[in-house]
Protein backbone atom coordinates (compact mmCIF):
# COMPACT_ATOMS: atom_id res chain seq x y z
CA UNK A 1 0.00 0.00 0.00
CA UNK A 2 1.13 3.52 -0.76
CA UNK A 3 1.86 5.78 2.19
CA UNK A 4 0.24 9.20 2.60
CA UNK A 5 2.63 11.83 3.97
CA UNK A 6 2.90 15.57 4.57
CA UNK A 7 5.60 18.24 4.67
CA UNK A 8 6.51 19.19 8.23
CA UNK A 9 6.82 22.82 7.12
CA UNK A 10 3.05 23.29 6.95
CA UNK A 11 3.03 23.08 10.75
CA UNK A 12 4.68 26.24 12.17
CA UNK A 13 5.56 24.93 15.63
CA UNK A 14 8.39 23.51 17.65
CA UNK A 15 9.81 20.10 16.82
CA UNK A 16 7.80 17.93 19.22
CA UNK A 17 4.52 19.79 18.71
CA UNK A 18 4.89 19.50 14.94
CA UNK A 19 5.33 15.73 15.18
CA UNK A 20 2.36 15.41 17.55
CA UNK A 21 0.05 17.38 15.29
CA UNK A 22 1.02 15.44 12.18
CA UNK A 23 0.59 12.09 13.92
CA UNK A 24 -2.76 13.26 15.28
CA UNK A 25 -3.94 13.74 11.70
CA UNK A 26 -3.23 10.10 10.89
CA UNK A 27 -0.08 10.35 8.78
CA UNK A 28 2.61 7.69 8.84
CA UNK A 29 5.49 9.47 7.10
CA UNK A 30 6.79 13.02 6.54
CA UNK A 31 8.95 15.07 4.23
CA UNK A 32 11.27 16.93 6.57
CA UNK A 33 11.62 20.71 6.33
CA UNK A 34 14.52 22.07 8.39
CA UNK A 35 12.27 24.73 9.87
CA UNK A 36 11.13 24.53 13.50
CA UNK A 37 10.38 27.33 15.94
CA UNK A 38 12.66 25.90 18.64
CA UNK A 39 15.57 24.44 16.65
CA UNK A 40 18.05 26.24 14.41
CA UNK A 41 18.93 24.10 11.39
CA UNK A 42 20.04 26.94 9.14
CA UNK A 43 23.32 27.02 7.22
CA UNK A 44 26.24 26.08 9.44
CA UNK A 45 23.96 25.03 12.30
CA UNK A 46 23.25 21.36 11.54
CA UNK A 47 25.04 19.06 13.98
CA UNK A 48 24.88 15.32 14.58
CA UNK A 49 23.20 15.94 17.93
CA UNK A 50 20.48 18.10 16.37
CA UNK A 51 20.00 15.64 13.54
CA UNK A 52 19.57 12.80 16.02
CA UNK A 53 17.08 14.88 18.01
CA UNK A 54 14.98 15.46 14.89
CA UNK A 55 15.11 11.84 13.75
CA UNK A 56 14.38 10.45 17.20
CA UNK A 57 11.46 12.82 17.75
CA UNK A 58 9.70 11.71 14.58
CA UNK A 59 10.54 8.07 15.28
CA UNK A 60 9.05 8.43 18.78
CA UNK A 61 5.79 9.51 17.11
CA UNK A 62 5.91 6.63 14.58
CA UNK A 63 6.53 9.08 11.75
CA UNK A 64 9.49 7.93 9.68
CA UNK A 65 11.15 10.69 7.66
CA UNK A 66 11.05 9.58 4.02
CA UNK A 67 12.84 12.56 2.44
CA UNK A 68 14.28 15.99 3.21
CA UNK A 69 13.60 19.40 1.65
CA UNK A 70 16.64 21.20 0.28
CA UNK A 71 14.81 23.50 -2.14
CA UNK A 72 16.92 26.31 -3.53
CA UNK A 73 17.94 27.89 -6.82
CA UNK A 74 21.03 25.84 -7.63
CA UNK A 75 21.95 27.98 -10.65
CA UNK A 76 21.32 31.43 -9.21
CA UNK A 77 22.98 33.90 -11.63
CA UNK A 78 24.82 35.69 -8.81
CA UNK A 79 27.82 33.40 -8.29
CA UNK A 80 28.26 34.28 -4.61
CA UNK A 81 24.58 33.67 -3.92
CA UNK A 82 24.72 30.43 -5.87
CA UNK A 83 27.71 29.27 -3.84
CA UNK A 84 25.87 30.06 -0.62
CA UNK A 85 22.75 28.18 -1.70
CA UNK A 86 24.54 25.14 -3.09
CA UNK A 87 26.79 25.10 -0.03
CA UNK A 88 23.80 24.81 2.31
CA UNK A 89 22.23 22.14 0.10
CA UNK A 90 25.46 20.14 0.32
CA UNK A 91 25.41 20.57 4.11
CA UNK A 92 21.91 19.07 4.18
CA UNK A 93 23.04 16.23 1.91
CA UNK A 94 26.03 15.44 4.14
CA UNK A 95 23.73 15.21 7.16
CA UNK A 96 20.82 13.47 5.41
CA UNK A 97 21.37 10.00 6.84
CA UNK A 98 21.64 11.39 10.38
CA UNK A 99 18.40 13.33 9.80
CA UNK A 100 16.56 10.16 8.87
CA UNK A 101 16.52 9.73 5.08
CA UNK A 102 19.04 9.52 2.24
CA UNK A 103 16.78 11.52 -0.10
CA UNK A 104 17.31 15.30 -0.40
CA UNK A 105 15.19 17.26 -2.88
CA UNK A 106 15.62 20.51 -4.81
CA UNK A 107 14.33 22.06 -8.00
CA UNK A 108 16.78 22.69 -10.83
CA UNK A 109 16.63 26.47 -10.67
CA UNK A 110 16.27 29.47 -12.95
CA UNK A 111 18.51 32.27 -14.13
CA UNK A 112 15.80 34.77 -13.19
CA UNK A 113 17.07 37.04 -10.42
CA UNK A 114 13.67 37.94 -8.95
CA UNK A 115 12.09 34.55 -8.32
CA UNK A 116 13.03 30.87 -8.13
CA UNK A 117 9.98 29.97 -10.25
CA UNK A 118 9.90 32.56 -13.05
CA UNK A 119 11.22 31.71 -16.50
CA UNK A 120 14.40 33.24 -17.89
CA UNK A 121 15.44 32.90 -21.56
CA UNK A 122 18.79 31.38 -20.54
CA UNK A 123 16.94 28.45 -18.90
CA UNK A 124 16.24 26.93 -22.31
CA UNK A 125 19.68 27.46 -23.86
CA UNK A 126 22.48 24.91 -24.26
CA UNK A 127 24.67 27.08 -22.05
CA UNK A 128 22.06 27.13 -19.30
CA UNK A 129 21.46 23.39 -19.50
CA UNK A 130 25.18 22.58 -19.39
CA UNK A 131 25.76 24.86 -16.40
CA UNK A 132 22.87 23.21 -14.58
CA UNK A 133 24.14 19.75 -15.53
CA UNK A 134 27.49 20.47 -13.91
CA UNK A 135 25.85 21.51 -10.64
CA UNK A 136 23.55 18.47 -10.62
CA UNK A 137 26.51 16.16 -11.30
CA UNK A 138 28.38 17.80 -8.42
CA UNK A 139 25.41 17.38 -6.07
CA UNK A 140 24.93 13.77 -7.16
CA UNK A 141 28.56 12.96 -6.34
CA UNK A 142 28.30 14.77 -2.98
CA UNK A 143 25.23 12.67 -2.20
CA UNK A 144 26.88 9.43 -3.28
CA UNK A 145 29.94 10.17 -1.16
CA UNK A 146 27.72 10.50 1.93
CA UNK A 147 25.32 7.61 1.37
CA UNK A 148 22.57 9.92 0.12
CA UNK A 149 20.67 10.54 -3.12
CA UNK A 150 19.95 13.96 -4.58
CA UNK A 151 16.39 14.07 -5.96
CA UNK A 152 15.74 16.41 -8.85
CA UNK A 153 12.27 18.00 -8.90
CA UNK A 154 11.29 19.42 -12.27
CA UNK A 155 9.26 22.58 -12.87
CA UNK A 156 8.23 23.99 -16.24
CA UNK A 157 9.84 27.41 -15.71
CA UNK A 158 13.16 25.99 -14.49
CA UNK A 159 16.04 24.66 -16.57
CA UNK A 160 14.68 21.11 -16.33
CA UNK A 161 10.95 21.41 -16.92
CA UNK A 162 9.69 19.20 -19.72
CA UNK A 163 9.67 15.42 -19.85
CA UNK A 164 12.26 15.58 -22.65
CA UNK A 165 14.57 17.83 -20.61
CA UNK A 166 14.26 15.49 -17.63
CA UNK A 167 15.11 12.44 -19.71
CA UNK A 168 18.09 14.28 -21.19
CA UNK A 169 19.42 15.32 -17.77
CA UNK A 170 19.27 11.77 -16.45
CA UNK A 171 21.00 10.52 -19.59
CA UNK A 172 23.83 13.02 -19.13
CA UNK A 173 24.07 12.59 -15.34
CA UNK A 174 23.79 8.80 -15.17
CA UNK A 175 24.78 8.57 -11.52
CA UNK A 176 23.73 6.41 -8.53
CA UNK A 177 23.60 9.59 -6.45
CA UNK A 178 20.75 11.06 -8.53
CA UNK A 179 17.03 10.25 -8.49
CA UNK A 180 13.69 11.83 -9.39
CA UNK A 181 11.02 13.40 -7.22
CA UNK A 182 7.82 12.63 -9.12
CA UNK A 183 5.36 15.50 -9.33
CA UNK A 184 3.38 15.32 -12.56
CA UNK A 185 1.75 18.73 -12.07
CA UNK A 186 5.12 20.40 -12.65
CA UNK A 187 5.19 19.29 -16.30
CA UNK A 188 2.01 21.10 -17.35
CA UNK A 189 1.73 24.35 -19.29
CA UNK A 190 -1.08 25.84 -21.35
CA UNK A 191 0.10 24.04 -24.49
CA UNK A 192 -0.15 20.55 -22.96
CA UNK A 193 -2.62 20.64 -20.05
CA UNK A 194 -5.43 19.56 -22.38
CA UNK A 195 -3.36 16.46 -23.25
CA UNK A 196 -3.10 15.47 -19.60
CA UNK A 197 -3.35 11.70 -19.95
CA UNK A 198 -0.84 11.66 -22.80
CA UNK A 199 1.69 13.65 -20.76
CA UNK A 200 1.14 11.53 -17.65
CA UNK A 201 1.74 8.35 -19.64
CA UNK A 202 4.83 9.88 -21.26
CA UNK A 203 6.24 10.74 -17.83
CA UNK A 204 5.84 7.20 -16.55
CA UNK A 205 6.83 5.49 -19.80
CA UNK A 206 10.19 7.30 -19.77
CA UNK A 207 11.05 8.06 -16.15
CA UNK A 208 9.54 5.37 -13.89
CA UNK A 209 12.88 3.79 -12.98
CA UNK A 210 14.23 7.12 -11.66
CA UNK A 211 11.39 7.81 -9.19
CA UNK A 212 12.10 7.62 -5.44
CA UNK A 213 9.40 9.80 -3.78
CA UNK A 214 6.11 11.28 -5.08
CA UNK A 215 4.19 14.49 -4.40
CA UNK A 216 0.47 15.21 -4.33
CA UNK A 217 -0.79 18.62 -5.36
CA UNK A 218 -3.00 19.72 -8.25
CA UNK A 219 -2.97 21.80 -11.44
CA UNK A 220 -5.42 24.03 -13.29
CA UNK A 221 -5.58 27.06 -15.53
CA UNK A 222 -5.15 30.26 -13.54
CA UNK A 223 -7.84 32.34 -15.21
CA UNK A 224 -7.32 36.09 -15.20
CA UNK A 225 -4.58 36.09 -12.55
CA UNK A 226 -1.27 35.70 -14.41
CA UNK A 227 0.91 36.91 -11.52
CA UNK A 228 3.20 34.80 -9.35
CA UNK A 229 0.85 33.38 -6.75
CA UNK A 230 1.63 32.80 -3.08
CA UNK A 231 -0.67 31.75 -0.22
CA UNK A 232 -0.72 32.76 3.43
CA UNK A 233 -0.17 29.53 5.35
CA UNK A 234 -0.14 31.13 8.79
CA UNK A 235 3.63 31.32 9.19
CA UNK A 236 5.47 34.59 8.55
CA UNK A 237 8.74 32.62 8.34
CA UNK A 238 7.44 30.03 5.87
CA UNK A 239 9.69 28.97 3.03
CA UNK A 240 8.64 30.41 -0.33
CA UNK A 241 8.50 26.88 -1.70
CA UNK A 242 5.57 26.27 0.68
CA UNK A 243 3.67 29.46 -0.14
CA UNK A 244 4.17 29.25 -3.93
CA UNK A 245 1.01 28.40 -5.91
CA UNK A 246 2.01 28.96 -9.53
CA UNK A 247 2.83 31.72 -12.00
CA UNK A 248 1.43 32.84 -15.32
CA UNK A 249 -1.22 30.69 -16.99
CA UNK A 250 -1.04 27.74 -14.57
CA UNK A 251 -2.05 27.50 -10.90
CA UNK A 252 -0.87 24.74 -8.54
CA UNK A 253 -3.43 24.30 -5.73
CA UNK A 254 -3.79 21.56 -3.11
CA UNK A 255 -4.76 18.02 -4.16
CA UNK A 256 -8.40 17.72 -5.13
CA UNK A 257 -8.74 21.39 -6.12
CA UNK A 258 -7.62 21.15 -9.74
CA UNK A 259 -7.90 18.98 -12.82
CA UNK A 260 -5.10 16.41 -12.42
CA UNK A 261 -6.23 12.90 -13.40
CA UNK A 262 -5.40 11.41 -10.00
CA UNK A 263 -6.71 7.96 -10.91
CA UNK A 264 -4.28 7.63 -13.83
CA UNK A 265 -1.43 9.27 -11.88
CA UNK A 266 -1.70 6.89 -8.93
CA UNK A 267 -2.30 3.82 -11.09
CA UNK A 268 0.83 4.46 -13.16
CA UNK A 269 2.85 5.35 -10.06
CA UNK A 270 1.85 2.12 -8.32
CA UNK A 271 2.97 -0.13 -11.18
CA UNK A 272 6.65 0.01 -10.18
CA UNK A 273 6.34 1.76 -6.80
CA UNK A 274 3.51 0.08 -4.84
CA UNK A 275 4.74 1.27 -1.43
CA UNK A 276 6.03 4.73 -2.32
CA UNK A 277 5.39 7.69 0.02
CA UNK A 278 3.06 10.26 -1.60
CA UNK A 279 3.58 13.64 0.08
CA UNK A 280 0.74 16.19 0.16
CA UNK A 281 1.67 19.82 -0.52
CA UNK A 282 0.48 23.32 -1.53
CA UNK A 283 -1.94 23.89 1.31
CA UNK A 284 -2.31 25.43 4.75
CA UNK A 285 -2.65 23.52 8.00
CA UNK A 286 -6.43 23.91 8.16
CA UNK A 287 -6.83 22.25 4.73
CA UNK A 288 -4.72 19.20 5.58
CA UNK A 289 -7.61 16.96 6.76
CA UNK A 290 -9.58 17.59 3.54
CA UNK A 291 -6.55 16.95 1.33
CA UNK A 292 -5.65 13.76 3.19
CA UNK A 293 -9.24 12.50 2.91
CA UNK A 294 -9.13 13.20 -0.83
CA UNK A 295 -5.81 11.39 -1.40
CA UNK A 296 -6.70 8.45 0.85
CA UNK A 297 -10.01 8.17 -1.00
CA UNK A 298 -8.25 8.02 -4.36
CA UNK A 299 -5.82 5.40 -3.11
CA UNK A 300 -8.65 3.31 -1.71
CA UNK A 301 -10.79 3.64 -4.84
CA UNK A 302 -7.89 2.44 -6.96
CA UNK A 303 -7.00 -0.44 -4.64
CA UNK A 304 -3.66 1.06 -3.74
Amino acid sequence: MMQTGIFTGYFPYGLDETAKKIKGLGFNTVQLDLHFKDLDLSAGQITKAKAKQVKDTFRDHDLPICCISGYTNIIHPDKDERARRVGYLKEIIRNARDLGSPYVISETGTYNTDSDWVHDPKNKTEEGFEECRKVIAELSQEAYDHGAVFLLETYVNNVVGSVEETVRMFAQVDHPGLGLLMDPTNYFETHNIDRMDQILNQVFDTLTDKIKIAHAKDVKRSGDDKSEKHADIGDSDALESHTFRGVGEIELPAPGLGSLNYDLYLQRLSEKHPNIPVIIEHLSEDDVPRAKKFLDGKLRANGL
